[in-house]
């Protein structure tokens, strides 16, 4: 399906591409502390942000434990509500804005619908799909609802598909599959339309939702997902550069297609791996450098040495097994020449830090890059006076988070099966 998809271009009116090759457009990142998040809190301290994000890293957690990542279920078990960016999109004809969770550990690009039998309460309207004119029930005989987590007939007498996840926290989400069209606000020009979307659109959900979203965007490596369904025109390439936490004010930025090539001085390369779940984006770690002392990452419980660590956008911190982070933490602390300081809870390694300071170098070795992480990527200011190291130590798992992305443009290639790093200021991009 993918393959046959065609772009639109939304202005006055609808035009479509059909040369499908070449598209490149971007859109808007928004952290979830951004000004122009709903999550937005005036009264929360810089510190109160970065705190709360730890906490979300160490919750999101749970959706990469090893007894998901061997599952061979379409999606793992996740827990809701812990992504750090936002997406604007609109759904449906005329088009109805919706504000969701940007999220690459997952793939169903679902919200709220009206009639609700059972709904969370969310700030913004539920969607309406009686209101949409492009809106179409899928069949439950189609090979889609098929690869759907939980996709099935509606009953013996209703053919039309349904879907049923269950979160991590017990949190679940049910309703309708249909097909609708699905527009992305372009930050380079027009607007996008992708129709004939897979979407879920959920009319009995409960948990630990929080209404300041509506919903979900999955950017994961699943056939449903909004890469896969972007198909052809974008030949599989998206990239982000993600600003430091400190800009609140600004966005960061998603592309997509020939926006998304990450080339050019200081780019280096490292193969994407297939394995199960498809749904996470698996790379493979070398080492990790604390200026000269090399540590040598000898695989993880995630499987084989290959795709041994786990790249997700909404973790904060940077997780590693214990063992590993240990050794990690003495090289850093035998090198770094400060003052220890007490943290808050969970982390292991502080300073004091009343003013600017440079770290040890940390070179993070995955396979066949080098990717050098500046100070701001390995520790983050927790108070007025103190800096914590942004890794830590998780049971089993490795996670590659956002704090050691911040100012490097991200570049992903589902064809070539290659991620991208280039050191960025992404104010700029």
């Amino acid at each position: 399906m993918a393959a046959a998809i065609v772009f639109a271009i939304i202005s006055l009116s609808t035009r479509c591409l059909t040369d499908a090759q070449n598209v490149g457009f971007s859109v808007e990142l928004i952290h979830r502390d951004s000004i122009k998040s709903p999550f937005y809190n005036p009264f929360e301290t810089t510190f109160d942000r970065v705190t709360n994000a730890f906490r979300r890293s160490f919750s999101r957690v749970h959706r990469f434990y090893p007894n998901s990542i061997t599952t061979t279920e379409a999606n793992p078990d996740i827990i809701v509500n812990t992504g750090e960016y936002l997406m604007n999109i609109s759904l449906g004809t005329p088009s109805f804005s919706v504000v969701a969770l940007a999220d690459t550990g997952s793939d169903l690009i679902w919200t709220q619908c009206s009639p609700c039998s059972q709904c969370f309460k969310q700030d913004a309207p539920l969607f309406d799909p009686t209101k949409s004119s492009t809106y179409r029930k899928m069949s439950c005989s189609s090979n889609s609802c098929e690869n759907i987590q939980g996709g099935t007939c509606a009953s013996p007498t209703d053919t039309s598909c349904i879907y049923s996840v269950t979160y991590g926290d017990n949190s679940f989400s049910k309703g309708d599959i249909p097909y609708d069209i699905l527009t992305l606000g372009s930050t380079t020009g027009q607007a996008v339309a992708l129709p004939d979307t897979i979407i879920g659109c959920g009319n009995n959900n409960a948990g630990t939702f929080s209404g300041k979203a509506s919903g979900i965007i999955g950017l994961g490596g699943g056939e449903i997902s909004l890469i896969n369904q972007l198909g052809s025109p974008i030949n599989g390439k998206f990239s982000y550069c993600l600003l430091p936490m400190t800009q609140i004010g600004k966005s960061s930025k998603m592309n997509f297609g020939s926006n998304a090539i990450v080339s050019g001085t200081g780019t280096v390369s490292t193969p994407l791996i297939e394995k199960s779940p498809t749904t996470f984006y698996f790379l493979t770690l070398k080492a990790i450098s604390v200026g000269t002392q090399r540590i040598e990452f000898k695989g993880s419980s995630l499987g084989t040495d290959e795709g041994n660590i786990v790249i997700d956008s909404g973790t904060t911190l940077t997780l590693l097994p214990s063992d590993f982070y240990s050794q990690l933490e003495s090289a850093m602390d035998s090198q770094f020449n400060g003052i220890r300081a007490q943290g808050p809870q969970g982390f292991n390694l502080c300073y004091v830090a009343i003013h600017e300071f440079e770290a040890p170098e940390v070179t993070v070795h995955f396979a066949n890059a080098d990717v050098k992480l500046k100070t701001l990527n390995t520790f983050v200011k927790v108070d007025d006076s103190t800096a914590c190291f942004a890794f830590s130590p998780a049971q089993n798992i490795a996670i590659y988070g956002n704090l050691a992305q911040m100012n490097f443009l991200i570049g992903y290639d589902t064809k070539s099966q290659t991620v991208s790093f280039k050191p960025s200021d992404c104010s700029k991009n």
